[in-house]
């Protein structure tokens, strides 16, 4: 704990330190699957008991790194489409995609409560390009800050599951039909996960997960449509990993009845309507 910042959240968001963790945890792995020298630079000036926190399995971080490259596969396509497009990222909190992915042209937004995002402007001061807003996700005002004159990806990393299944379903819906030709990209914990977490079972010696009211098995995927008649497609966005044991792993679990229904999810969500941006 050498840094300086001394920082104290909820539960929730607290859930940014442990997602920063088992970043930093990852990329400091000689065969690491997820390059991040900035969550390894957050760690390094972070007074907080990380390793005693939330502990160091080598498992957890390749996981999270493979749910990590799921979003920025999907938002590095998006700016390779839309060099000038606007990021929106719901719940970020210390998320460092923008150091990982961007393209020196594109505007992002992070939208956070309060707590969260004065830490983040604290740790990581926005640059030119990078705006935070305070702000409830499920409060739609925050769609009012988004610049209609530009392609739009909104992504959900770590959120949604924190939130009741009719704000879900409401998000979702008010961001189809907020942003014709948009697309949003989220998570999910299967079922079994979440009750594990409701129950106070998803635990570790310094851990206690918070309790996921929303979850949604790999098999329902598709009722996300049901949101809103604005969703045009619904789409699996599939981990890979080129070396190790999980690179073995990953076919069966993606594949096999018995697990690839009940496995942690990322999808995207294609939006109908004209674009409000200029052709």
């Amino acid at each position: 704990m050498s840094g300086a910042e001394r920082p104290e959240l909820a539960a929730v968001p607290e859930t940014a330190l442990w997602t920063l963790w088992q970043r930093a945890v990852e990329a400091r792995r000689p065969d690491a699957l997820l390059h991040d020298p900035k969550a390894v630079e957050l760690v390094d000036r972070i007074d907080f008991p990380f390793a005693e926190r939330f502990g160091t399995s080598g498992l957890q971080s390749r996981l999270q790194a493979l749910r990590v490259g799921c979003f920025d596969r999907e938002v590095a396509d998006f700016l390779a489409r839309e060099p000038r497009g606007t990021v929106v990222c719901l719940g970020e909190g210390l998320e460092t995609q923008y150091w990982r992915v961007d393209n020196g042209r594109a505007q992002w937004l992070s939208v956070d409560l309060p707590e969260a995002v004065e830490l983040r402007e604290r740790l990581l001061p926005p640059g030119p390009r990078q705006r935070c807003l305070a702000a409830d996700a499920t409060d739609l005002g925050w769609a009012e800050a988004v610049e209609r004159d530009r392609a739009v990806l909104i992504t959900a990393q770590g959120l949604l599951m924190y939130l009741s299944p009719p704000d879900v379903r409401d998000l979702v819906a008010a961001c189809a039909e907020r942003f014709p030709g948009g697309s949003l990209v989220l998570d999910a914990v299967p079922r079994w996960f979440a009750r594990l977490t409701r129950s106070g079972r998803m635990r570790t010696p310094g851990y206690q997960a918070p309790p996921m009211p929303w979850a949604m098995d790999a098999r329902e995927r598709d009722k996300l449509r049901t949101a809103s008649p604005r969703i045009t497609a619904v789409r699996d966005v599939r981990p890979t990993a080129d070396r190790g044991p999980l690179a073995a792993l990953l076919p069966l679990t993606l594949t096999a009845p018995v697990l690839s229904g009940h496995r942690p999810t990322v999808t995207v969500l294609d939006f109908a309507g004209r674009p409000q941006w200029p052709a």
